[in-house]
């Protein structure tokens, strides 16, 4: 079904309101938790790095809660200045030990950084996903190279390298089917 905006908004509001009363859920989202992660703040054990892919819900594919994982999603995976700010934030404010960019199958931005065009705002990203291409064979190749790009960004970052090298942060890279749900880690 199409939503207007005016029945997308309701759907949410509706959403929220299920949301503020839920106890169970793969991962903790009870109010006890919420209350808690209020009081005392964020303490996720990863930041993830994913696309902005509907079919691609971190926390979910995951099984973890609220405050476990602190999240940024953008179209493709991309790094950059943005992106690298929130996962510095991540690692450094809040202490995630860990990074993890994760690509994933039947991604739409790769499909169009390998077809070579895009329209408006999207450019930038499919350009930013171009410098990381060498020859990829096929689509889930590109995905790959995509994530170690971003990976390199990344590693690139002074705040990285400075908790790396004191052995309190890593960077994991992993790959996402979008069919079957299935994370292979790379």
């Amino acid at each position: 079904m199409n939503y207007t905006p005016k029945q997308a908004l309701q759907k949410l509001i509706a959403g929220n309101e299920i949301y503020i009363t839920a106890a169970t859920n793969p991962g903790d989202i009870s109010p006890a938790i919420r209350h808690e992660t209020a009081l005392h703040g964020q303490h996720p054990y990863a930041v993830v790095l994913t696309c902005s892919d509907s079919r691609v819900p971190p926390e979910h594919i995951f099984s973890a809660g609220i405050g476990e994982l602190f999240v940024v999603r953008t179209a493709g995976n991309v790094v950059g200045a943005f992106e690298l700010g929130a996962i510095e934030y991540g690692v450094e404010h809040l202490h995630a030990p860990l990074i993890l960019v994760m690509g994933h199958t039947q991604c739409g931005a790769v499909a169009a950084a390998l077809a070579g065009h895009a329209e408006g705002h999207i450019g930038c990203v499919i350009k930013e996903i171009r410098q990381g291409l060498c020859c990829p064979s096929g689509e889930t190749e590109a995905v790959l190279e995509n994530v170690l790009h971003s990976k390199c960004k990344i590693m690139g970052s002074k705040i990285f390298r400075q908790l790396a090298g004191a052995g309190s942060l890593d960077i994991a890279c992993a790959l996402y089917d979008t069919a079957t749900g299935q994370v292979n880690f790379l």
